[in-house]
C-alpha cells in the first residue's frame, strides 16, 4: 500500500511577528491518505458531492477552497440559500466522518521563535514547520509498517524551486532526529510533489478545507486561544476528533498536533 500525504498552510510564512494571530502563527497541516482509497472512493465521492450542489463547466472544475466557501463566491454563491447551506454543510461533515484518513498539523509561533533563538539558530518558518510535519509523518508510516510520498500545492516558482531543494536536502541529509536512511526507509522519493489548485487534487482540496480547523485546534488546545464564537470548523472538529487526528500510544499532542518551537 502506498499512502500520500496532501499538505496545505495557514498564516504568513516569513519570520516576521507579530501579536496578530494571523500574523503570529503559521500552521501546516498535512492529510494522510492511502492512494488507492483516494482513487476508488474519496475523489469520486469529492466530486459528487459538487455536482449535487454546484454548478460546474467541463473545462472548468468547481475547486473547493475554503474562502471562496465561507464566503459563498464564485460557483458557491448558491450558498446564500440557507436551506442548501445547512443541506451541504451536513453530507460534508458525514462525509469527512466516512472518509478513511489522518491528519496531522504544526504550529509554530513566530514571536516566541523570534524571542528565544539567535539569528543562526531561525530557521524558515515554512521549512521548519515541514520538516516537523514529515518526522511525524514518517511516524505514522512506520507504525502502519508502509511508504508513501508527500504532495503540496504550489505556492510560487520561485518559492516552489525553494521548496523542492529543500525538502530534496532534507531527505538527502536528515532531520535533527531521523537519519536519511530512516526516511528513506519509508519514503518513495527525495522530490516533492507540487500541484496548482487548479489541477483540481482532492486531497490538497481537503487539506484547505481542515488547515484552518487544526490551526483552531491548536489555539485551544495548546496555546489556550479561545473565543466564544461557535462556526462550521467547531462541527468539523468534533469529527476529527473522534478518530481523524494522528495518535501514536494514544497520545495526540506532540504527535497529531505539534507546537513550535
Amino acid at each position: 500500500m502506498k499512502y500520500r500525504i496532501y499538505i496545505d498552510e495557514v498564516g504568513n510564512p516569513d519570520l516576521k511577528s507579530s501579536v496578530n494571530p494571523d500574523h503570529r502563527f503559521l500552521c501546516l497541516t498535512g492529510i494522510i491518505f492511502n492512494v488507492t482509497y483516494v482513487r476508488d472512493t474519496f475523489q469520486p465521492d469529492l466530486e459528487a458531492l459538487k455536482a449535487k450542489y454546484f454548478y460546474s463547466d467541463p473545462d472548468e472544475p468547481v475547486i473547493f477552497h475554503r474562502k471562496e466557501l465561507v464566503y459563498r463566491k464564485n460557483a458557491f454563491t448558491i450558498l446564500k440559500n440557507p436551506d442548501i447551506e445547512k443541506a451541504f454543510n451536513n453530507e460534508l461533515l458525514s462525509l469527512i466522518a466516512k472518509w478513511e484518513f489522518k491528519v496531522i498539523a504544526v504550529v509554530l509561533d513566530k514571536l516566541e521563535h523570534n524571542d528565544n533563538y539567535e539569528n543562526k539558530w531561525k530557521f524558515d518558518p515554512y521549512h521548519y514547520c515541514l520538516e516537523i510535519l514529515i518526522e511525524r509523518y514518517r511516524l505514522f508510516l512506520k507504525s502502519n509498517l508502509v511508504k508513501g510520498d508527500v504532495m503540496i500545492e504550489s505556492r510560487s516558482g520561485k518559492e516552489d524551486m525553494r521548496l523542492k531543494k529543500s525538502f530534496r536536502e532534507l531527505i538527502e541529509n536528515g532531520t535533527q532526529y531521523l537519519k536519511s536512511e530512516e526516511l528513506m526507509e519509508h519514503l518513495t522519493s527525495k522530490e516533492i510533489k507540487v500541484r496548482s489548485k487548479l489541477s483540481n487534487i482532492a486531497g490538497l482540496q481537503l487539506a484547505d478545507l481542515l488547515a484552518h480547523t487544526m490551526r483552531r485546534y491548536a489555539f485551544q488546545e495548546i496555546f489556550a486561544i479561545k473565543d466564544e464564537m461557535t462556526t462550521f470548523s467547531d462541527e468539523i472538529l468534533n469529527v476529527l476528533k473522534n478518530d481523524k487526528i494522528f495518535d501514536y500510544k494514544g497520545k495526540m499532542v506532540g504527535y497529531g498536533i505539534n507546537k513550535l518551537p
